[in-house]
């Protein structure tokens, strides 16, 4: 699996110091797609209550579900942040300890992504994109090592495929 060493993690972050155009891209990146996702759920939720009533339960407990297996699963597993396990700030000043892995921005874009797309084929395929933004941007700005966005993205996407479109 990829890898971000010491010395390339540093070199990110030292990128971004350095060009506030990219800081601030990634920045927004960062802060406000989460949100744009996020936001966008509950009107998912109020849309498919009025159109199909049918999968509201599904568009609520499959997210709902992978949250908290996300969550529980961060607590177990408990890995170090890059910039802990490198001594290095973070470029937001993030400062949490442990729970790293699996990422729960990653994991929740994605799921929220594949309810989209359950919904709405063109919706869920730019939900989608946003997720791959958000993922990048998590590991971009170093709160996330590559392993622990790939895993959350493998864990939605496999709860999503069954859940959504083969149950």
């Amino acid at each position: 699996m990829f890898k971000i060493t010491e010395k390339n993690y540093k070199r990110i972050i030292q990128f971004f110091k350095e060009r506030s155009f990219a800081c601030n891209a990634l920045k927004l990146c960062y802060r406000f797609l989460p949100l744009l996702l996020f936001i966008g759920y509950p009107a998912l939720i109020v849309y498919v209550f009025f159109s199909n009533p049918v999968d509201l339960f599904k568009i609520i407990l499959v997210p709902l579900g992978v949250f908290l297996l996300v969550t529980v699963l961060r607590k177990v597993i408990n890995e170090q942040r890059p910039y802990e396990k490198y001594s290095t700030p973070s470029l937001f000043g993030k400062t949490t300890k442990g729970q790293s892995m699996p990422s729960r921005h990653t994991a929740s874009a994605f799921i929220i992504s594949l309810a989209v797309l359950y919904v709405n084929a063109p919706l869920g395929i730019a939900a989608l994109s946003v997720s791959f933004l958000i993922t990048l941007s998590r590991v971009l700005s170093g709160v996330h090592f590559i392993r622990d966005v790939v895993a959350a993205m493998l864990l939605s996407v496999t709860v999503g495929i069954i859940f959504f479109f083969l149950i």
